[in-house]
């Protein structure tokens, strides 16, 4: 027992070490909230975000730990409050789609599930309410002037719908990332953005991702976020902002 624990506590010294000797090498840039910033949510949807939703046992316990239903409410608000538009990047898998003779390992899984399923482009029959819609204390902000509804991307990034499209022809250039799941979609998103010139932040505990044994997303999310990103807020960070 007393070697085990010396093991642990060598190990977290370690990790700690670790971390301030990366945090010391790479350089934060930062990112100034101005007219030409939006924030962009993709896949807040009943699947990920509600404890009925067919992934809510591997990502529930990141969901409830990260405050990740609250903090994007939020983002949302500090969107109405100061005038900043939000777009929506959706999960959608129509019937055709489950026609396609090969996927990775998780579209496999998301397939299989049922997961985000639709009956067609064309019908909304059966949407209210499914794992597909959206999680409803999102439903007020959804439904307003302020927030575009991009189409649906189809694997984890947004190289298939008309994000960066509309994103320019609202004048954006600069965008706040947040929503599901951090390790897939939020950071194949903040990838692709970033091929694409935009500037991009994320907010690291308004995203969640699934924890299995001997994997850990949310790390492994936040860890590319401070990559990759030119700034990661906490969602209280960001609020700060409009004090």
């Amino acid at each position: 027992m007393k070697n085990r624990i010396t093991k642990t506590l060598l190990i977290l010294t370690i990790m700690v070490v670790s971390s301030i000797r990366l945090n010391a090498q790479i350089p934060d840039p930062g990112f100034q909230v101005d007219e030409t910033t939006a924030i962009v949510i993709t896949d807040p949807q009943n699947d990920f975000l509600s404890p009925q939703g067919v992934t809510w046992g591997v990502i529930g316990e990141s969901v409830i730990k990260n405050n990740t239903v609250e903090n994007l409410e939020t983002l949302f608000k500090i969107a109405e409050a100061n005038g900043i538009k939000v777009f929506i990047s959706p999960h959608y898998y129509y019937e055709h789609d489950h026609k396609w003779q090969f996927e990775g390992a998780l579209e496999k899984l998301m397939h299989d599930i049922g997961m985000f399923d639709r009956g067609d482009q064309l019908n909304k029959e059966g949407f209210e309410g499914s794992g597909a819609d959206w999680l409803p204390r999102y439903k007020k902000y959804i439904e307003k002037d302020f927030v575009t509804v991009v189409g649906p991307h189809k694997v984890y990034g947004p190289e298939q719908n008309d994000l960066s499209l509309q994103l320019r022809k609202q004048k954006i250039d600069k965008v706040v990332l947040a929503g599901m799941s951090g390790n897939l979609c939020v950071e194949s998103h903040l990838r692709e953005l970033l091929e694409d010139g935009f500037e991009v932040a994320v907010v690291k505990d308004a995203t969640a991702s699934a924890v299995a044994p001997g994997y850990d997303g949310n790390l492994a999310a936040e860890i590319n976020y401070r990559f990759v990103a030119s700034h990661v807020y906490t969602t209280e960070e960001f609020q700060s902002l409009f004090r």
